[in-house]
């Protein structure tokens, strides 16, 4: 497995693919509320597998001081598999490599359990987005 920050056309697309089987297709998630309006601000992650296979997407942007964790997703054949993990050690990473001590999420409720264990800390109430149950969580990163 290897993440690579997209720099390309195809892997921009890889990482669309990912989303739309996730969110789109899985989800129900509007085609048009997936793909909005800050892709073009945004730094793109894709997760390949040994066979060069998209696994997983995620996005990064800076808002308000802290790294904004986007949209991330891993295809159902790789969940469980520590894809996850790997994608969020690399945005993470990012985040701290462009000077940012703070790492932000709206991660869906049943998700919550993952980013919690990755020292994820819930700050808001349930809300809801494209139908689907929320909580926005927060996690101070360490720099070096």
């Amino acid at each position: 497995m290897k993440v690579q920050q997209v720099i390309n056309k195809q892997q921009l697309e890889d990482a669309y693919k990912i989303r739309t089987e996730v969110f789109v297709e899985e989800q129900h998630v509007p085609i048009e509320e997936e793909i909005d309006q800050y892709e073009d601000q945004a730094i793109h992650f894709v997760v390949y597998n040994d066979q060069e296979v998209p696994a997983g997407a995620g996005r990064l942007r800076f808002v308000d001081g802290y790294g904004k964790i986007e949209r991330i997703c891993i295809a159902k054949v790789a969940r469980g598999t520590g894809v996850g993990r790997l994608l969020m050690q690399d945005i993470e990473t990012t985040i701290s490599d462009k000077g940012f001590t703070k790492a932000k999420l709206n991660a869906q409720r049943q998700a919550e359990p993952f980013y919690a264990k990755l020292g994820y800390e819930t700050v808001s109430d349930e809300f809801l987005d494209a139908g689907i149950p929320h909580v926005t969580m927060v996690k101070r990163l360490n720099r070096g």
